[in-house]
């Protein structure tokens, strides 16, 4: 049995799609993330990938204690962390930290980057001394490549890069040495030079501090860089999930299969015929019965619109037991 330190079984979070009223005593809800089913080791990068809404960032905000969950479990170093009081989340957030994708709106412009990256530490009274306080924020800003950390420590976040903001995001959630590090988008915001030395700064620390990383984003390239496993989500659910060399070489489900054609390659006789997915996502509101990917798979059978896939193990990947006859899709 693998020993997971994150454990996620059949997570909802639903949201109310306006109030009710005189005549409408009902409220339609929301399925933003629909059932997700998720293990996580020490030291592990996961990625999350999918098209915008289907749910990712929704799942980072629940897994963070930002959103609570409408069913389901989280468990985290073998303790039940779903509903956690305040006193337990913030204990909590001393070791699950989350990395934004805008560097630009998450750090406050009015105060000095030593204020910024000190902030955890005085909100959970983890330093005694100012010496203590300044040499836990040195060493985070060089762990996350602010060297020497003097030369940032008394600027302003306008006086910096982009590349240089979100070292200083990832410095602030590095300060609390946590065990999870919960990367939503990160590089998503920087210029193309400066997202491998962000991603290789992020996979130095899971190697010197042994941190799990669940990162999100809509780039396979960078999954095959960097993660270990790949989810595919799909209007609220993780319809493949498997090792990365796996998902990336053998896609079984056609969303992956799309997903995968039109990342560009470098060497055009490596070029797929590009499969580009029809219609619009279907309303999370009301979803389609049977397959919710159905409407928009090229090879829906009719008892795809009426019956919703198990999942089962295939390989070292977990994928739906209907597609597991060879699909038509290259």
């Amino acid at each position: 049995m693998q020993d997971y330190f994150l454990e996620v079984q059949g997570l909802k979070k639903y949201f109310q799609a306006g109030r009710p009223g005189l005549f409408n005593r009902s409220v339609e809800q929301i399925h933003a993330v629909d059932g997700v089913d998720l293990q996580l080791k020490r030291g592990e990068v996961v990625a999350m990938v999918g098209e915008s809404g289907c749910g990712k960032s929704t799942l980072a905000l629940t897994l963070m204690g930002l959103e609570e969950p409408t069913a389901g479990k989280i468990a985290f170093e073998s303790k039940d962390i779903t509903h956690a009081g305040e006193h337990a989340r913030k204990l909590l957030r001393q070791k699950i930290q989350m990395i934004f994708q805008d560097p630009y709106e998450s750090l406050n412009p009015t105060q000095t980057i030593e204020e910024i990256v000190a902030e955890p530490l005085d909100v959970h009274g983890l330093t005694h001394s100012k010496a203590e306080r300044e040499a836990k924020v040195v060493k985070a800003l060089e762990d996350a490549g602010l060297k020497p950390a003097a030369s940032y420590m008394y600027r302003f976040p306008h006086q910096l890069s982009g590349g240089q903001r979100q070292r200083v995001v990832i410095a602030g959630a590095l300060v609390l040495e946590p065990l999870l590090l919960i990367a939503d988008e990160p590089v998503s915001m920087l210029d193309v030079s400066i997202r491998a030395e962000i991603l290789n700064l992020l996979a130095d620390l899971r190697r010197t501090r042994q941190i799990s990383i669940i990162l999100i984003t809509h780039d396979l390239g960078t999954c095959g860089y960097f993660a270990d496993r790949i989810a595919v989500m799909y209007l609220g659910r993780i319809v493949e999930i498997g090792p990365t060399h796996e998902i990336l070489s053998n896609p079984r489900h056609p969303y992956t299969k799309a997903l995968l054609s039109v990342v560009p390659v470098p060497n055009p006789r490596l070029r797929k015929q590009r499969f580009i997915l029809q219609g619009e996502t279907p309303n999370p509101i009301n979803l389609p019965g049977g397959c919710r990917f159905h409407p928009r798979c090229p090879v829906a059978v009719v008892q795809c619109k009426l019956t919703d896939p198990a999942y089962v193990t295939v390989g070292q990947a977990h994928r739906a037991a209907c597609l597991l006859l060879d699909s038509n899709i290259s």
